[in-house]
């Protein structure tokens, strides 16, 4: 029998279809099973308006079957079949869809999940198969059609025998190359991985005859196998179901099984929206961290179904960055796929059910800090960090979304605070909110810096994540109070009569202190000071960078050399002060040597390196010996 061309430019656009639509050869599955659970639906509808079809929706299925020996998959379906005009035109024409003509011709009322659209999903199969075979019975007529192809050559048509209305699909499947094992799609496990990963909410039973294995002699320890119809797939997705049917165990076993977590979701959140874009969606705060969450190999997405098929497993749009620690499922009929159903094409829909999630996740978050803030102080210490990188990350722009989640340790109640707490609580005096930074609680509360802030009974945040700087910066303010770092040169707590002092005293030494300058010229300024109490030197900053900022820009990979604006400041009332006024009279050379061990004695408070460390030591040797 002659072969027909395919109605399109059959070698081209067929090649197109197998080797640059689809990226992954497993969802030439999820095709077919998609294609025969359409069939399903159309019969079954068919059923309601016309009296002549007579169908029990419960004996509707889909059967897989193979054979290695053959190398054949066959996928069968009892759906509304095909006439021969309907093989010619729905399979003879790349890109002709029955289901999308179908769908259009029914009304809006009518909610048959028809999920096929673009008519190249039943091609996909030439991608494991080097030749198929269709053999269907219309239940609009008698006779049944054999559809026969290789592929980009062509097809051809002709009667066949099939005793019931329906599809019968038969894939000669491709010997393994190199490259690729094409047995794995005649391997029973495989077979039914693919179902449950993609199909596994078809609507119909997906049924294939399972081996099993059964204790024949306990005391031989002998087995035998017996052969066992199963039903591959759940059917009814767990997010489709009632409230009232499902229990929190149902959604923590749903989850721990869904994603592969060996601890129960912190929160469970879900949602049913009706309206311009229609979709359901479970969510999952999870109650750890995945290994991988805060490396580069992590993915984001939530999974994205339609009708209760698999699109994308992580679908990166659905969720901003800053929760991405976010695990669930949204199943929509409304979005627009593209024509290989794999990505998404530019919709508002998709960044409408983002807007509406992230406003969920959100809400549930702030709720879960005011009823519970336990369980709100644990969720931030494994994903805090995400947050305050969602208030810096994009240059600030989803700060005020976020101000309120994030929190910081308080110096006054010794425990984690929001920004709204620390206001709510400031002196009436206070006019900032003072943070500090360092790499631990411990190392914050010994700066010599803190100890003037903490002396007018101020609160003061401690800064311990290296991000913490970067979201602070972002925010430059809270409810109109600006934040201060403690470390900051221009701290401004003295009072007038001190400023005048300190100012005179500056003045006065102004050649002591350009030469220790000139010494040290890695600052800016050195200058007496009546911040500190006790220390005798401490390391402040200018500008946009502070020293924490410094130490992160330096661990970067690609550090550019940005460096914080550092003055060295002497504590006007420490007996240093008069022992660097007497040296510079008296010695230049032992000044400059207390100079270089009191900037050293600065960086070592500050947590930086000290670049000549043999020369320090000896120096602070040769002073004490004296």
């Amino acid at each position: 029998m002659p072969k027909k061309e395919f109605q399109s430019e059959s070698k081209r656009l067929l090649d197109l279809m197998i080797n640059s639509i689809y990226t992954n050869k497993d969802i030439f599955l999820r095709e077919l099973i998609s294609n025969a659970s359409d069939a399903l639906d159309k019969l079954y509808y068919r059923s309601l308006t016309d009296d002549k079809i007579s169908i029990n929706r419960d004996d509707l299925e889909i059967n897989i079957e193979f054979d290695k020996d053959k190398r054949l998959l066959t996928i069968t379906d009892n759906g509304c079949g095909m006439t021969k005009e309907e093989l010619e035109t729905n399979l003879g024409t790349i890109a002709k869809s029955g289901s999308l003509a179908f769908k259009e011709n029914m009304s809006q009322e009518e909610k048959t999940s028809i999920i096929g659209q673009f008519g190249v999903g039943f091609y996909s199969a030439f991608m494991v198969s080097d030749h198929i075979e269709v053999l269907s019975r219309s239940v609009d007529c008698d006779e049944a059609y054999v559809w026969e192809s290789d592929g980009a050559d062509g097809y051809t048509i002709k009667k066949g025998k099939k005793k019931d209305i329906g599809t019968t699909i038969k894939l000669s499947i491709k010997d393994n190359t190199d490259e690729f094992s094409y047995d794995k799609y005649l391997d029973e496990y495989e077979l039914k991985t693919l179902v449950k990963k993609y199909s596994d909410y078809i609507s119909f039973p997906i049924k294939m005859e399972c081996t099993h294995h059964e204790l024949k002699d306990e005391e031989k320890h002998e087995y035998e196998d017996h052969k066992e119809i199963e039903t591959l797939n759940s059917m009814v997705p767990i997010w489709k179901k009632k409230k009232d049917e499902v229990s929190d165990e149902d959604y923590e076993n749903f989850y721990m099984d869904k994603f592969s977590d060996y601890d129960k979701p912190m929160r469970v959140i879900t949602s049913s929206v009706e309206g311009k874009v229609s979709y359901k969606s479970l969510l999952f705060i999870p109650s750890h961290a995945p290994y991988d969450y805060y490396t580069q190999e992590y993915e984001k997405g939530l999974a994205l179904y339609s009708n209760g098929v698999l699109i994308m497993e992580k679908c990166a749009d659905l969720l901003p960055d800053y929760f991405s620690f976010v695990k669930g499922v949204v199943d929509s009929e409304d979005l627009p796929l593209n024509i290989s159903r794999e990505l998404l094409q530019e919709s508002n829909g998709v960044k409408l059910i983002a807007k509406n999630i992230e406003g969920k996740i959100r809400k549930e978050l702030e709720e879960m800090m005011k009823e519970n803030r336990e369980e709100y102080i644990s969720f931030f210490k494994t994903f805090g960090v995400q947050l305050k990188y969602g208030v810096y990350n994009n240059f600030g722009q989803d700060k005020d979304k976020l101000k309120d989640l994030v929190l910081f340790y308080s110096s006054k109640h010794e425990k984690l605070i929001s920004l709204k707490e620390y206001v709510e609580e400031m002196k009436e005096s206070q006019e900032a909110i003072y943070y500090a930074s360092g790499s631990s609680i411990e190392k914050i509360r010994a700066l010599p810096q803190v100890e003037q802030v903490l002396d007018k009974e101020f609160d003061i945040l401690y800064l311990t994540d290296y991000v913490d700087e970067f979201c602070i910066t972002a925010l430059q303010s809270y409810e109109d109070k600006k934040f201060v770092n403690v470390s900051d040169g221009d701290l401004d707590l003295e009072s007038d009569e001190e400023k005048e002092e300190v100012k005179k005293i500056n003045e006065d030494y102004s050649d002591l202190l350009k030469e220790m300058c000139a010494e040290i010229d890695e600052v800016k300024e050195v200058k007496f000071s009546k911040k500190l109490k006790t220390h005798p030197v401490c390391l402040t900053t200018k500008g946009d960078v502070s020293i924490e900022m410094q130490k992160v820009f330096d661990a970067m990979p690609n550090n550019m050399g940005i460096k914080a604006e550092t003055i060295l400041e002497i504590n006007e009332k420490h007996p240093i002060s008069d022992k660097l006024k007497e040296l510079y009279e008296s010695d230049k050379e032992e000044f400059k040597k207390y100079t270089k061990i009191l900037y050293s004695e600065a960086r070592i408070i500050a947590g930086l390196p000290i670049d000549n460390p043999t020369e320090i030591s000896k120096l602070i040797c040769d002073a004490l010996a004296k």
